[in-house]
């Protein structure tokens, strides 16, 4: 199978070509304006199986249809962009593809140009051929979630999508182009189930991307974006209420500056973004820090089979350089099947219906990208306990032990031994005797008494005669789905993380009196709780960079009433 690859070497075009490397049925024509930068990506490849090819290849030229009869690909896969920006005929090449009866995918973000690929059906119909349109997170990815999240509901009310890129990828200056295209200009999103206008960059909203079990994501700021989503969707769900899809990136100091600026074009102060795009893209580049992870959550409310109102929520998190995969998945997905015989049916239009969450769900677990979903039932379900509400699915993976001193629903106590160590500076001293932490020793008894209600639980640890108590509750806001922990004055938001069996608890923000303080001045420490032949252990430390160890304590606890 011959695959010409326009912007093979870019942004996204490179990763895609990664992922059908390692399929030997394949020759990958790897097409752009430079020659150079094919042939140099070219190169770098030397372990694909797939047989590589470098070809100048510019979409704009005026004798595309005989360039494509010289080349005779079976597969064109247009990865270049913006699509915002394709001018007076933007279906160059799809035009091009139905002249030469060949197949056609592209990474289309814009919402008008993959609206109208449908103009394209009946011809390509007629001549055997597929013709599909933004096989990429939004909307194929989005509508995938969507139906699996809406499974046996009657009705979906309200769809909520957000990507939120890690702050340490490289954005394609395409990428930049394409945001900037729309910022502050006047777009179209579902609201009151009809399509009204609204103004791009312009909304915002905050959301906790957080797969049960995993390590979130900080709090993110969205800004709404212009996708194929508003009109795809849609025409999905025709009775659906609300569409509302956002971007949040990172650091948010930019994020802001870009919104800020976006209400500008929107004022008619400045006309457009779009000449300034470069610029963006240098500051992207230079300015970066935080966490080398990204995101995605997809939220949907609306009516199940037994006529309740809830809100299901699907959430992923791509470590490192993995995030910049996803958008090509669906085309890999698309071209696996189509080499198993299973190709798309003939016709123009977007891939929503072609492909479904478990073909992504494969290359997740490939790339090591995690997922998971969370019911709004849960939450509001007074016989679960504070721990089962903030694990939700995730709560079924720990130990049998673990699941139990986090189960009382009534006062309970429960009793073991334990050994602990203080830190030696003065200022470690000083802040253990602030928060009553216990003294150094071996082989202490100690207790802790549970006493749960519906607003949280109080939690009473004693070590020989020595007590201390924090009130634990459910976080809201920007600690969403965090366990919020209250020693005195601070609070800490604790993100429930469970690996190989063990539930870590990792401070991911904290506040004095309700005034946020700075993440990179937040106590740490490896704190978990695991099961040793059946028994319950803990282990918590605390220290900080600046005083070294506080307190570190570990034992065991089993159930005495």
């Amino acid at each position: 199978m011959k695959i010409l690859l326009i912007g093979g070497y870019g942004t996204f075009g490179s990763r895609l070509c990664q992922l059908l490397s390692n399929k030997s049925q394949l020759t990958l024509l790897i097409a752009g304006r430079s020659i150079k930068n094919a042939e140099e990506f070219c190169k770098q490849q030397t372990n694909s199986l797939a047989k590589l090819e470098p070809l100048y290849f510019d979409r704009n030229q005026l004798d595309i249809d005989n360039r494509l009869r010289s080349i005779q690909p079976d597969l064109v896969v247009d990865a270049t962009g913006p699509f915002q920006s394709y001018g007076n005929d933007p279906y160059r090449v799809v035009k091009a593809c139905l002249a030469t009866s060949t197949h056609y995918f592209d990474l289309a973000d814009s919402s008008q140009f993959v609206r109208d690929i449908k103009q394209f059906d009946q011809e390509a119909k007629s001549k055997n051929i597929y013709l599909l349109s933004g096989v990429s997170t939004l909307p194929v990815l989005s509508a995938v979630v969507v139906r699996r999240l809406a499974k046996n509901w009657s009705k979906i009310q309200s769809i909520k999508v957000g990507i939120a890129p890690s702050p340490q990828i490289d954005i394609g200056l395409n990428v930049v182009r394409a945001i900037t295209s729309y910022a502050g200009q006047k777009m179209h999103l579902v609201r009151h189930g009809q399509l009204t206008s609204a103004y791009g960059l312009i909304e915002t909203m905050r959301y906790t991307i957080s797969p049960p079990g995993s390590l979130p994501l900080h709090n993110r700021r969205f800004a709404l974006v212009d996708v194929p989503d508003y009109y795809i969707l849609r025409d999905l769900w025709p009775d659906i209420d609300t569409i509302w899809v956002g971007a949040g990136t990172k650091p948010e100091i930019l994020h802001r500056a870009l919104t800020s600026l976006a209400s500008l074009v929107r004022q008619r102060w400045i006309p457009s973004l779009y000449p300034l795009s470069p610029i963006f893209h240098r500051a992207i580049k230079l300015i970066r820090w935080g966490e080398h992870r990204g995101g995605m959550f997809v939220s949907i409310n609306g009516i199940d089979q037994q006529g309740e109102k809830h809100e299901r929520s699907w959430h992923l998190i791509a470590n490192e350089n993995t995030g910049p995969f996803i958008p090509v998945m669906g085309i890999d997905a698309l071209i696996r099947r189509s080499l198993d015989g299973k190709k798309p049916e003939s016709g123009a239009r977007t891939a929503v219906m072609d492909l479904e969450l478990e073909d992504y769900e494969e290359l997740f677990r490939k790339y090591d990208i995690i997922t998971g979903q969370r019911d709004s039932k849960n939450l509001s379900n007074t016989s679960l306990t504070l721990y089962q509400k903030l694990l939700d699915q995730a709560w079924y993976q720990l130990p049998e032990s673990i699941q139990k001193m986090h189960s009382f629903k009534t006062i309970n106590k429960v009793a073991g031994i334990a050994s602990v160590e203080r830190g030696t500076s003065m200022t470690s001293k000083l802040i253990a005797l602030l928060f009553g932490f216990p003294k150094a020793g071996q082989e202490i008894p100690v207790q802790v008494v549970f006493r749960p209600d519906a607003n949280g639980e109080l939690w009473t640890r004693t070590f020989a005669n020595k007590s201390f108590s924090s009130w634990q509750t459910q976080g809201y806001s920007q600690s969403d789905h965090l366990l919020n922990e209250r020693f005195g004055p601070f609070t800490f938001g604790l993100a429930l993380v469970i690996r190989s069996g063990q539930l870590h608890l990792i401070v991911r923000k904290w506040n004095f009196l309700g005034i946020p303080l700075p993440f990179f001045l937040a106590p740490t420490g490896d704190s978990y709780e695991y099961e040793n032949n059946g028994q319950f252990f803990f282990h918590v430390e605390i220290k900080h960079k600046f005083t070294g160890l506080i307190v570190r304590y570990h034992g065991w606890l089993k159930s005495i009433s």
